[in-house]
């Protein structure tokens, strides 16, 4: 078998090693991620440890960033100066770090808002949609989405034709919860089957199980960049570049 310094693996022998098929091997040499390949007097692709160590880099990235982001930052490596293809990689990790300050800050508000005590519930205490947009600070737009999305479902003033929207004490609390969720990154899709057992037990467990798994989220993505910038910083090497 080749060696991993060898010039000489085969496309099934990346393909192996990177745990991806032959035809995505092709693709990102086509896409520039991988440089491209020497051709053997019959044609045949023949690929080195810098491709090796690209296809690494791009296949740990992908998870972190995405594919598309991935093949940006890998390609770079390949075709621009060091330090504009490091301030791609510092970028992606920057994201990750505001991500993690946004879900400390989540984790502290969404329990603070869900513990608090709803009592002496009174109809004047409802607000409107423009009074509940300015509070938290987003347009009235939002608002509807989410009640659209059945995220937080507003109660509708009965003496006036047009039913306009009136939010009670537990549902501002509802869309309070829903506003530091999104911020800290949260789609809608899992904040439609987490509020409705918000709503229905109001466990704080329950919350915390949805803050730790996005948490765990990334934490995983935090390790597919550190992965990928160890083959990043192999390319370098093999490449000789120090700009």
């Amino acid at each position: 078998m080749a060696s991993l310094k060898s010039k000489g693996l085969r496309t099934a022998d990346v393909a192996r090693r990177v745990g991806c098929s032959v035809q995505q091997v092709r693709n990102l040499e086509r896409d520039g991620v991988l440089p491209p390949a020497a051709r053997t007097a019959t044609g045949y692709r023949t690929y080195g440890e810098v491709h090796l160590q690209s296809a690494l880099a791009y296949r740990a990235l992908a998870a972190g960033v995405g594919p598309v982001e991935a093949k940006k930052i890998v390609r770079a490596f390949h075709q621009c100066p060091t330090s504009q293809a490091l301030a791609l990689l510092d970028a992606a990790h920057a994201r990750l770090h505001t991500e993690r300050a946004d879900l400390r800050q989540a984790k502290e508000a969404a329990h603070a808002i869900s513990s608090e005590p709803i009592d002496d519930v009174r109809a004047s205490d409802s607000m409107s949609i423009s009074e509940l947009a300015a509070a938290l600070g987003v347009r009235p737009s939002t608002l509807r989405h989410w009640h659209a999305q059945a995220l937080v479902t507003p109660d509708r003033d009965r003496d006036l034709v047009r039913g306009t929207r009136r939010y009670t004490p537990a549902q501002v609390r509802d869309a309070r919860i829903v506003h530091q969720l999104r911020k800290a990154g949260y789609r809608i899709a899992p904040l439609q089957a987490l509020m409705p057992q918000l709503r229905r037990t109001r466990r704080s467990e329950d919350l915390d199980a949805a803050l730790a798994a996005r948490d765990i989220s990334i934490t995983t993505r935090s390790r597919a960049l550190l992965d990928g910038a160890t083959a990043l910083s192999a390319v370098l090497c093999l490449r000789g570049q120090t700009d």
